[in-house]
């Protein structure tokens, strides 16, 4: 049976690994910004928060102008059109009828949220593989989705939504549920997670890091399946293995668990192996003063010159430098007590705290991801927004104004490289159109 393997990108080839099934490297040099890969959707299932709000077919939003319509039969999916509820019916009919009782089932309500996204995402692959007219897309991806390792199995598998299935597929579904849990990827749109999908060309291909090489993006276009482009984060040699995020790297504590237990791996990166090498991360200061010693600590370290510039190295290398006495900050709840005060006092109107708690945001993201992570350009046009919010607000403060202008440019410049390096991805609009718009005042200002 023909599979995705068969059509592999002219500069990638899979070579073996000693742990992992194999490993993709580059054939030639692949420049910052290239798209590396570019696969179509096995199944999708969108996010209870997206329910009513988007196709869930295609993911279109109906904030982009889309007027969904609901479907009849199940009264839980919507549709941009007809031409997607007709795209989908062959697999969607297979659960219609049934999907209202076995979502109000007993079975169903006594799981966890992430076991009924679960149980609904193995439903949907059931259903697809299923289908009387599987697309020539998923019939190439099938042989590859059943060539991945199976993931760590705990207890039986999920339960899925009763429906008439063949033979085949019915002696198949413990092998399904055992790779289906730890090959699926969260679908985003401008970094906000929007729904799951399988994606069964991009897990056998890409091994995961915590300092990756390159990230995936989405393409959600109306009445078309999501497809997911896996972009270089920046040059990647001849022979180098290219690898993407499964996981978060911010989420310093669990990481290590998440990979292990959803993955059956331990990850061993450089950054890993550097937080390894601290052993138990000591706990967080209780009191405001001594946070905020840690905080200038932490910039001192990070920044050395005080504020970001364009010499500013935007990598993960300095973690392996890290003193001992700023061990603490590599707690999860330190990133977040930062960003929630970041958000805070921007939104609030107190501009120079939340710009000197920016800083200590962007602190840590230089410790934790690698140059070009799309996280590091989003937060600095936060910043670049908030230097501009707070130019506004010195209204007479004629020097005040001046340095606000150079680090809102200084931020915005920085931000529009490492965005726009990683391209447009998910619903219309978004960080490209604000780097956009920040520009035009910005230009604006300067004449």
């Amino acid at each position: 049976m023909p599979s995705s393997l068969d059509e592999l990108p002219a500069h990638v080839r899979l070579e073996s690994h000693q742990t992992a099934h194999n490993k993709a490297v580059a054939v030639s040099n692949v420049s910052p910004g290239s798209v590396v890969l570019e696969v179509p959707s096995m199944v999708v299932l969108l996010l209870p928060s997206g329910k009513g709000h988007r196709c869930d077919f295609c993911l279109c939003s109906e904030a982009s102008g889309v007027r969904l319509a609901r479907c009849t039969g199940c009264a839980s999916y919507w549709y941009c059109g007809p031409h997607c509820q007709s795209l989908h019916w062959a697999s969607h009919k297979k659960y219609c009828k049934r999907l209202a009782s076995f979502t109000a089932s007993a079975d169903f309500q006594r799981l966890e949220e992430h076991e009924k996204l679960d149980a609904l995402l193995h439903t949907h692959l059931i259903a697809e593989i299923s289908s009387n007219t599987p697309s020539d897309a998923i019939g190439k991806q099938l042989p590859t989705f059943m060539s991945l390792l199976p993931g760590p199995q705990y207890g039986s598998p999920p339960i899925a939504c009763p429906m008439s299935v063949d033979v085949e597929v019915h002696q198949s579904l413990e092998a399904l549920f055992s790779r289906s849990g730890n090959n699926n990827f969260a679908i985003h749109s401008h970094l906000t997670s929007i729904a799951h999908g399988i994606f069964p060309l991009a897990s056998r291909l890409f091994n995961h890091s915590c300092l990756p090489n390159a990230a995936a993006r989405y393409v959600i276009r109306q009445g078309q399946p999501v497809r997911m482009e896996v972009v270089a984060l920046q040059e990647i040699k001849a022979t180098e293995e290219i690898c993407i995020p499964y996981v978060d790297p911010a989420l310093i504590d669990s990481r290590q668990q998440i990979t292990k237990f959803t993955y059956g791996f331990s990850c061993i990166c450089p950054s890993c192996i550097s937080i390894n090498a601290i052993g138990t991360i000591p706990p967080l200061p209780v009191s405001e003063a001594t946070l905020a010693d840690l905080d200038n600590a932490l910039q001192r370290f990070c920044i050395p010159s005080g504020d970001i510039d364009e010499k500013t190295l935007l990598a993960g290398s300095a973690l392996q430098e890290l003193p001992e006495n700023l061990y603490c900050v590599l707690h999860e709840g330190y990133l977040s007590r930062l960003t929630d005060i970041f958000s805070r006092s921007s939104h609030e109107g107190s501009y120079r705290v939340a710009l000197h708690v920016g800083l200590s945001v962007f602190a840590v993201y230089l410790l934790i991801y690698p140059a070009n992570y799309p996280q590091i350009g989003i937060h600095l046009l936060e910043m670049a927004k908030t230097a501009w919010n707070a130019v506004i607000d010195a209204d007479q403060d004629v020097p005040a104004k001046a340095s606000l202008l150079k680090r809102a440019r200084v931020y915005l410049g920085i931000a529009s490289k490492v965005i726009k390096l990683f391209g447009p991805e998910g619903d219309p609009g978004g960080p490209l159109e604000e780097l956009a718009f920040l520009e035009d005042l910005l230009e604006d200002d300067e004449q």
